[in-house]
């Protein structure tokens, strides 16, 4: 998904020659932490956040706080990935999008992107969990996927990571089936490391089973 296809308008935009007071307001009436800043040539200069601005005389004007301003945008025609990682990298509650003249065409919440990526990670679709770690050098989607399609199932997602503390390659997997106990046999079998699963295994359907048998019983 594009940044074009989440952007929202009707965001308002802060001057440089706006009071601290002002703004602060602003981002009070429309219950944000931060907003971007343009300069009298309405061009993007950065955002300004609400913790920068409560430090501040309220009487000054946005530009005697400028340099710490921060720097960071997106532009309309990129992935909407790129947005998320201005989002996570400087902890902004939203993300502006510039033309590649350099006004502002919209913003987009962090919270959408994160509707957004509900959508792309495939949540909402029943499904069970692996989560292997392994050297990077040995990973192969070809095999994890071959290995997991002679057990009749296949992956609907995958992601991948390497973790800081451990230099492990980390591969989570999910899977078009909630039963995986054979699954996770067949990547053990040929020495895949699974972290932790996720999945309702056969004995927990056969043990509710059981037990909606003895309350139609009991109710008898």
């Amino acid at each position: 998904m594009l940044v074009s296809q989440i952007i929202e308008s009707g965001f308002p935009l802060l001057t440089l020659t706006d009071k601290v007071v002002f703004a602060l307001q602003l981002m009070d009436d429309y219950d944000i932490l931060h907003l971007p800043v343009i300069s009298a040539e309405e061009k993007f200069v950065g955002i300004v956040s609400k913790d920068d601005l409560l430090d501040a005389n309220e009487a000054d004007t946005l530009s005697s706080i400028q340099t710490h301003f921060i720097v960071a945008s997106v532009f309309p025609e990129e992935h909407f990935l790129a947005a998320l990682k201005i989002a996570g990298r400087f902890d902004v509650s939203i993300i502006p999008v510039i033309s590649r003249s350099g006004e502002i065409t919209g913003c987009i919440r962090r919270k959408t992107l994160i509707q957004v990526l509900a959508s792309f990670l495939n949540v909402e679709e029943p499904g069970a969990m692996v989560v292997l770690e392994m050297d990077k050098r040995n990973f192969s989607f070809g095999e994890i996927s071959r290995l997991i399609e002679t057990n009749n199932a296949f992956i609907t997602q995958l992601n991948t990571y390497t973790e800081n503390t451990t230099g492990f390659f980390i591969v989570t997997i999910k899977i078009n089936r909630i039963e995986i106990s054979d699954i996770i046999a067949t990547l053990q079998r040929y020495d895949y490391v699974v972290r932790y699963y996720f999945g309702e295994e056969e004995y927990e359907n056969e043990l509710k089973e059981n037990y909606d048998l003895l309350m139609t019983y009991l109710k008898i």
